[in-house]
């Protein structure tokens, strides 16, 4: 009779020693604190730096297309001018910022309307079909606001430029493709007077 106690208090020692030692191991992996405010001043600050630059790179931009533009003309546009206002810009994915290029594009069409200063555009931004109606609207118009805000930061005036959107309603391509998506998310550039 005795070896069975001793069996059950030899195997209730083992299960205390051995959910000691879990506790022990889980007390080790404590979880990692992240400090957010300090996530939240740092993203703060590289948002301010990435503004700051942007502002920097716009003026330059601005400074080369008015040297760029020449001096002021009365003439119509010719065929290069017009080509250049009409020139399409491109977007990413439910996305308004814009990409190098499209940054290219606008400066080239402020060249043209700091060269003709009675020069007005409308702006319309569209997207793919994907999202909501609502959305796409939305969407639209942010990208044609974008283009403006950095005409205006190029030194074009911001009643010279009218905005507007159309989301989704008028695909430049049809089909539901990676490809077809991509030409349809976009900003339109329309000459409204002087041209």
């Amino acid at each position: 009779m005795l070896s069975i106690p001793r069996v059950v208090v030899l195997a209730l020692a083992l299960s205390v020693v051995a959910a000691g030692c879990s506790r022990r191991s889980s007390s080790r992996q404590a979880p990692v604190r992240v400090n957010t405010d300090s996530l939240l001043r740092e993203q703060a600050r590289l948002d301010s730096l990435a503004r700051e630059e942007a502002a920097r790179n716009a003026a330059a931009a601005a400074a080369a297309a008015a040297a760029a533009a020449g001096p002021v003309s009365t003439a119509p546009l010719n065929s290069s001018e017009r080509n250049a206002v009409a020139n399409i810009i491109y977007f990413d994915l439910d996305q308004s910022s814009l990409a190098d290029e499209s940054r290219s594009a606008l400066e080239a069409k402020a060249t043209v309307m700091l060269r003709h200063p009675g020069l007005r555009v409308r702006i319309t931004g569209h997207a793919d079909e994907r999202g909501s109606d609502e959305y796409n609207l939305a969407l639209g118009l942010r990208r044609a606001a974008e283009a403006k805000r950095y005409l205006a930061a190029l030194g074009i005036s911001e009643d010279r430029v009218e905005i507007q959107t159309l989301g989704e309603e008028q695909p430049a391509v049809g089909g539901s493709t990676e490809e077809a998506w991509a030409l349809n998310r976009r900003a339109e550039f329309e000459i409204v007077a002087g041209g």
